[in-house]
């Protein structure tokens, strides 16, 4: 038996300048936290000679080929597993569609599972990497480099996506007083909404490809936000930081009509209005998460659970994509 477990993520700057229709051109650059919420596989060998596949749904089949799920049918194949009697399953702590990652994070943890099923040492770049070339290359998803290389390297760190699709990890420089001031002040809430971020970022992508200079200058200016938002965090400056998420904020909703509702506008205004310097949605937009960053996070999270929307507590991961146990 091998268990394996993946963090998820928050994007703290700069976020959707690692999708290669910018960076290809312009080079991207953003800061992602881990958090101390997962998806586990777990992967054993059975006495039956089929492959059992459990996620949302559950497969049997008898050929790699034949497996349904794109995503454990790539990896399989990628890492040449020729046993035809596995039993893969995965678990989350939070459901797929909310904007913290779960994607990379689940191709990370399968991939990580496999690898040591194999027996083999990897690299975090080396996974993060594999995991993008099922997700972007082999499976075409229109998404960035992001996910699959916050949850392989865990912590709070900064990404540097260059014209030649590869990515430079560096840890952000923060103190363990700022550390733990972001963990109390951090707050973040679920909307109820899950979306797919494909469609969201489809529009990115194609918009960037067509050189769309609105679309390009607000990727720009994203992308400062996230340098900024680095420098911010690193000196200490958590007001400045607090408030150039509300920046990021409102430059991210220009991106798409479909990044946030009334619903979701109703809410940001009541977090403002309760003590929020600012905030965002998580991931690609749509639904998913709410956060925000406060000084006073009793009295914001009194109001938002008055509205009706549930908090997700958490502290940060600094471990990434790791075996849990092998038996």
């Amino acid at each position: 038996m091998i268990i394996t477990r993946s963090p998820l993520r928050v994007t703290l700057g700069g976020g959707g300048t690692d999708l290669p229709s910018y960076y290809e051109k312009f080079e991207g650059f953003l800061v992602a936290a881990t958090i101390d919420k997962y998806v586990y596989i777990t992967l054993h060998e059975t006495f039956v000679d089929r492959l059992i596949i459990k996620y949302s749904k559950m497969e049997e089949v008898k050929k790699i080929c034949n497996i349904q799920h794109p995503i454990i049918r790539e990896s399989l194949a990628a890492l040449d597993i020729k046993c035809s009697h596995l039993e893969i399953c995965s678990m989350a702590d939070i459901p797929a569609g909310t904007g913290l990652g779960s994607s990379g994070s689940f191709t990370t943890a399968l991939l990580k599972a496999l690898h040591a099923y194999k027996r083999n040492l990897v690299h975090p770049n080396e996974l993060a990497e594999q995991a993008c070339d099922i997700e972007l290359n082999k499976l075409k998803e229109p998404i960035g480099k992001q996910d699959q290389y916050i949850s392989a390297y865990g912590g709070i760190t900064c990404f540097e996506f260059k014209k030649n699709g590869q990515v430079l990890a560096s840890p952000a420089k923060i103190s363990k007083e700022i550390l733990y001031d972001l963990e109390d002040n951090l707050l973040l809430f679920f909307t109820g909404y899950s979306r797919s971020a494909s469609t969201i970022l489809k529009e990115q992508d194609d918009k960037s490809k067509e050189s769309s200079k609105i679309m390009l200058d607000n990727l720009h200016f994203v992308k400062d936000l996230g340098l900024r938002s680095k420098k911010a965090l690193e000196t200490g400056d958590l007001e400045g930081f607090g408030k150039l998420m509300n920046v990021h904020w409102q430059h991210k909703k220009k991106r798409s009509k479909a990044m946030s509702n009334p619903k979701i506008d109703e809410w940001y205004e009541l977090a403002m209005k309760s003590g929020a310097l600012g905030g965002k949605l998580i991931g690609a937009g749509g639904g998913g998460f709410l956060m925000f960053y406060t000084f006073d996070p009793a009295r914001l999270r009194h109001n938002m659970l008055a509205a009706g929307l549930e908090e997700v507590r958490f502290r940060f991961d600094y471990e990434g994509s790791k075996v849990v146990t092998v038996s």
